[in-house]
């Protein structure tokens, strides 16, 4: 099972420019060796902020671009971590593992955790060689682009 954990940031935290301090590099490295080593970490990389974000909203057949940053935004995905696993509970310890913020520091994080679904989680619905096709587009093509 592969998920996507999903670190997320607030407008509010990337008005003040949050820069964090080189302990915060130094836990989130180990973090990410402890994945590498116990394998399951398949990617994983920081976002720049919402400011340098591009929308494509789709309506109506046409596309409309929109720069940010987004004022109705809430939250923003800072960065993120794509992990291969035996089980949701597993996905769920590695969450919790997650650096974050001290105790005494009233600073709220979120990680938002989705399982990835695989072509065979469609069942029916999608057709048996647009899975195949499908299947192929992994193995050769943007499964390298990593």
């Amino acid at each position: 099972m592969r998920y996507l954990m999903s670190i997320m940031s607030s407008p509010e935290i990337e008005a003040v420019h949050y820069e964090p301090g080189p302990e915060v590099f130094e836990a989130m490295a180990a973090y990410n060796e402890e994945m590498v080593k116990a394998g399951v970490l398949l990617a994983g990389d920081g976002l720049a902020p919402a400011s340098e974000a591009t929308r494509v909203t789709f309506s109506n057949g046409r596309a409309n671009v929109t720069d940010g940053p987004f004022a109705e935004a809430k939250e923003f995905i800072a960065g993120y971590w794509v992990i291969q696993v035996s089980s949701h509970a597993e996905a769920v310890e590695w969450a919790k593992r997650c650096p974050h913020p001290p105790e005494g520091d009233d600073t709220e994080t979120h990680l938002v955790l989705r399982r990835i679904l695989d072509t065979d989680d469609f069942g029916d619905e999608m057709p048996e060689h647009l899975k195949e096709r499908e299947r192929e587009l992994r193995a050769e093509g943007y499964a390298h682009g990593s």
